[in-house]
């Protein structure tokens, strides 16, 4: 393992380390206010590391609702990840079968996006960088799911300072970085629209897949520059 790909991946995961701690808190907090001990919401950020989807089983957990509904709910805000590991597929098929595991594992919407750029860009994406950006982002928030576990109650409502938008930015910005490639707009457009519809009309969480399907059936439907072709011929 290389130790300066990996400090470099930690270092460009410092942003994400530091926009996510928030709602590291949040959720140990919100776990502990449903019943759960430290240690049971430690053992879950250890284990799943889901961001939302560990919000979605908290809230769902409490209430009287058959676990195939939870399993599902989880499915659904996790959907994307299927799309993702698809779209990393050519730059991580030199990983072993065991540094795939932990890679997978470890994956996120900014570890997918920065693999992705980093792949693309031919820098290469190997296991040591990979590894030091998904720990940058995994043992914060194993700290902070037990610092938020511990004080939750000073936290209150994360509207009241803000932390709420947080990620939401975070999230626009790593969208954002992809506003070069062809057919960006159309796509982004069709993926919001249905993702706002959908959860104004089905309900939160499964306005996430849906919005995720949609803009990736219209991007199947645009047409492809011969150039481009060409080029995800040779990534192939």
């Amino acid at each position: 393992m290389s130790r300066a790909d990996f400090n470099e991946g930690m270092r460009a995961a410092a942003p994400v380390c530091i926009s996510a701690a928030p709602f590291g808190a949040l959720f140990g907090a919100v776990a502990v206010a449903n019943g759960q001990t430290i240690a049971e919401a430690a053992l879950m950020s250890l284990t799943l590391f889901a961001g939302a989807s560990q919000l979605v089983g908290i809230e769902l957990f409490g209430q009287k609702i058959a676990p195939w509904i939870i399993v599902l709910s989880i499915f659904a805000v996790n959907f994307r990840h299927i799309l993702y590991s698809a779209a990393m597929a050519p730059y991580v098929r030199h990983f072993t079968p065991v540094q795939k595991f932990f890679g997978f594992f470890l994956l996120t919407d900014p570890q997918f996006a920065e693999t992705v750029n980093r792949g693309e860009s031919g820098r290469g994406v190997s296991f040591s960088w990979y590894i030091g950006y998904g720990a940058m982002i995994y043992v914060p928030w194993q700290v902070m799911t037990v610092l938020g576990g511990v004080f939750g109650q000073w936290i209150g409502d994360p509207k009241m300072i803000g932390i709420d938008v947080l990620l939401p930015i975070y999230f626009m910005a790593l969208v954002l970085g992809f506003r070069k490639r062809p057919n960006f707009l159309p796509v982004v457009a069709m993926s919001g629209a249905a993702s706002v519809i959908a959860y104004h009309t089905v309900g939160s969480p499964w306005h996430v897949s849906i919005g995720a399907v949609a803009g990736m059936l219209l991007a199947a439907a645009l047409p492809v520059k011969r150039e481009e072709r060409r080029v995800a011929t040779q990534e192939d």
